[in-house]
C-alpha cells in the first residue's frame, strides 16, 4: 500500500486517555488515518521522522474567539502552533448570522472587543452563508455551535424581557436552522446581551430542541446577574427540565465549585466544564456596570451612560468590581494605554479608577478589552488551578481572543502550557490524560465523531510534539509569542506546520455534527 504520509518512530498518545503512549507508526492516505503499526517509510510519498516525539490527535478548542482570525489576520496560526486543529464557533453565543446586515452590524460592534478590527460585509442571511466563508480560507477546522445571541436578536431585538410565544417560535426555527447545518451545541453567554434576558422557559424550549438533534448545551453562566452558586443551580435545573447534557464555560475548582461538583456527582447530572488554567480572564468593561445599565444595544447603553444620574449609580459598583485595579488594557479603538494596568492608566490622566473606566467606555464607544486578574491571593490561585487541572470533568479550552494589540497569553499558550507545566514539569497529570482532555474528551462531549482519537478510519488531524521541550512562551507582558515544541501539525492530512514552520496551506473545513 502506498501512503501519502507516514509518521514513524514516535510514540502514540491516542486520545482515549486509557493507555500510556506506545510506539507505532501512523499511515495517512488523503484525509484519513488508514494504518497504525509498524510501517515502512519507503511506502510513503512523504515521511515524518517522529523519533523521540509524541504523536497525538489534533487538539480541539471548545471555547475560543478565533473564527474571524482563522480566515486571515496576525493570529491566524496562534492556536495551530499549539496543535489545535478544530475550533468551535460562537463562543458565549456570539454570532452574526442569520441576521439582516443592520442587526449583524449591531452585534458585530457589541462583540468587537473579542474579534478586533476585522472587516466583513456581514451579509449572512442564512447559517450556511456564514459557514461558507471558511472552506479554503482557514488552516484549522471549525465546528459550528448555535449562536444564541444572534438567535435572540433576530427574533426580538435587544429587548430586555422574556420572549413572547411568537418570538420563541422564531427562535426555535433559527435554532433548528443551525442544528440542520451541523451545529453540535446550543451556546450562550448569559452575562452578555441580549442572551442575559433569556428566562428558563426560553432556555428549556431551545435545549429540548437541541437535545432532539443529539446536541448539548454550553454556556458562560449568569455569574454577574445571579451570582456563581445560583448560576450553577440554574444550569442544574435546566439539565433536569430539558434532559440535555450541559457544559459550563471557563470555570475553576475552588471550595465553592467543589461543593457544587459534589452535588453534580450525587444527583447524576450530566455536566462537564472547561478551563484555561490562568489566574485571569478577559472581557470588556461593560460587564462592570450594574446589570440594569447593560441592557440593550451598545449604542443604547452608551447613550444612557451619558446621563449624570446613571453615572452616579454606576461608579460605586465599578469601584467594587475593579478591586485592585490591576486589569491590563488589551484593546480599544484609539490604541491608548495598551499594555498598561488600569490603575496606571487612570493615574496617568489624573482620574480615579472608576472614573477612568467609565470615561474610557464612553470615549472608546464601548469597544475595549481588558485582562481581568482574579482578585484573590497568588497562593490561593495556585491551589485552585492545581485542583482544576486534575478534575475528571474538566477539559482544556483557551477562551482565546485574537488580533487585538495585547491579548491574554492563553490564546498562544493554553494547550502547550498544560503539556509543559502540568505534565512535564510538575507531573500533576499523565501525558495520556492531558492529551485526552485536549482531544478525545472534547470530541466525545461535543459530538465530533471523526476526530479526537488516533484510530484507523478517522480524520488525519495529527500533532507531533516533543514532550521534553513543548512549552508556552506567551506572557502577561508579551502575549503574542508562538508556542515551542510542536513540530508538525496535519489538518485533514495536509501539513500546516512542517518541522516547526508554517506551510501556508489552508485545508480547514466545516466539521458538522451528525446525531
Amino acid at each position: 500500500m502506498q501512503f501519502d504520509y507516514i509518521i514513524h518512530g514516535g510514540k502514540i498518545a491516542d486520545g482515549t486517555g486509557e493507555r500510556e503512549p506506545f510506539p507505532a507508526d501512523v499511515g495517512v492516505v488523503g484525509d484519513q488515518i488508514v494504518a497504525i503499526g509498524k510501517l515502512d517509510p519507503t511506502q510513503a510519498n512523504h515521511s515524518i521522522n517522529a523519533a523521540g516525539q509524541v504523536v497525538s490527535p489534533g487538539f480541539i478548542d471548545v471555547h475560543v474567539h478565533s473564527e474571524i482570525s482563522l480566515v486571515g489576520g496576525r493570529d491566524q496560526l496562534g492556536a495551530i502552533r499549539q496543535g489545535v486543529t478544530t475550533q468551535l464557533t460562537a463562543p458565549d453565543g456570539f454570532g452574526w448570522a442569520p441576521l439582516p446586515p443592520e442587526q449583524a452590524q449591531e452585534m458585530w460592534r457589541y462583540t468587537q472587543f473579542a474579534i478586533g478590527d476585522a472587516e466583513f460585509t456581514l451579509d449572512w442571511p442564512t447559517a450556511e452563508d456564514y459557514l461558507s466563508i471558511f472552506p479554503g480560507n482557514t488552516p484549522a477546522n471549525v465546528y459550528p455551535q448555535v449562536p444564541h445571541c444572534a438567535v435572540r436578536l433576530g427574533a426580538m431585538g435587544w429587548d430586555p424581557r422574556p420572549a413572547t410565544d411568537e418570538e420563541l417560535a422564531a427562535m426555535v426555527e433559527t435554532t433548528r436552522e443551525w442544528l440542520e447545518a451541523g451545529a453540535g451545541c446550543l451556546c450562550l453567554g448569559l452575562d452578555y446581551q441580549p442572551s442575559a434576558h433569556a428566562d428558563l422557559r426560553e432556555l428549556v424550549t431551545l435545549c429540548k430542541l437541541a437535545d432532539s438533534y443529539g446536541a448539548i448545551y454550553a454556556a458562560h453562566i449568569r455569574y454577574r446577574i445571579l451570582g456563581r452558586k445560583k448560576a450553577w443551580e440554574e444550569t442544574f435545573e435546566l439539565a433536569k427540565q430539558s434532559g440535555i447534557p450541559v457544559h459550563i464555560s471557563h470555570e475553576r475548582v475552588d471550595d465553592e465549585s467543589a461543593a457544587l461538583l459534589e452535588q453534580v456527582d450525587r444527583e447524576g447530572i450530566d455536566l462537564t466544564f472547561e478551563s484555561y488554567l490562568y489566574p485571569a480572564g478577559m472581557t470588556h468593561l461593560a460587564l462592570m456596570l450594574p446589570a440594569e445599565f447593560q441592557a440593550g444595544s451598545l449604542t443604547a447603553v452608551l447613550a444612557n451612560m451619558e446621563r449624570s444620574e446613571v453615572r452616579e449609580k454606576c461608579l460605586p459598583h465599578i469601584r467594587e468590581q475593579l478591586g485592585r485595579g490591576d486589569q491590563i488594557v488589551g484593546y480599544n479603538r484609539s490604541g491608548r494605554f495598551i499594555g498598561m494596568t488600569l490603575s496606571d492608566a487612570a493615574e496617568s490622566v489624573g482620574k480615579s479608577r472608576e472614573d477612568f473606566a467609565y470615561d474610557l467606555m464612553l470615549e472608546e464607544e464601548g469597544i475595549e478589552t481588558f485582562v481581568f486578574p482574579w482578585q484573590t491571593l497568588p497562593e490561593d490561585n495556585k491551589v485552585t488551578i492545581d485542583r482544576t487541572a486534575v478534575h475528571p470533568r474538566m477539559m482544556i479550552a483557551s477562551d482565546g481572543v485574537y488580533d487585538i494589540p495585547h491579548p491574554h497569553p492563553r490564546g498562544y499558550g493554553c494547550f502547550v502550557q498544560y503539556l509543559g507545566r502540568f505534565v512535564r514539569e510538575r507531573q500533576l497529570v499523565s501525558l495520556q490524560e492531558a492529551v485526552y482532555k485536549m482531544s478525545g474528551f472534547p470530541a466525545a462531549r461535543f459530538g465530533i465523531k471523526d476526530r479526537g482519537r488516533i484510530a484507523e478510519g478517522l480524520a488525519a488531524d495529527l500533532v507531533v510534539f516533543d514532550p521534553e521541550t513543548v512549552a508556552d512562551r506567551a506572557t502577561w507582558q508579551d502575549p503574542v509569542q508562538p508556542a515551542v515544541g510542536v513540530n508538525w501539525v496535519l489538518v485533514n492530512g495536509v501539513p500546516v506546520i512542517d518541522d516547526g514552520n508554517p506551510t501556508g496551506q489552508l485545508p480547514g473545513r466545516v466539521v458538522r455534527h451528525s446525531p
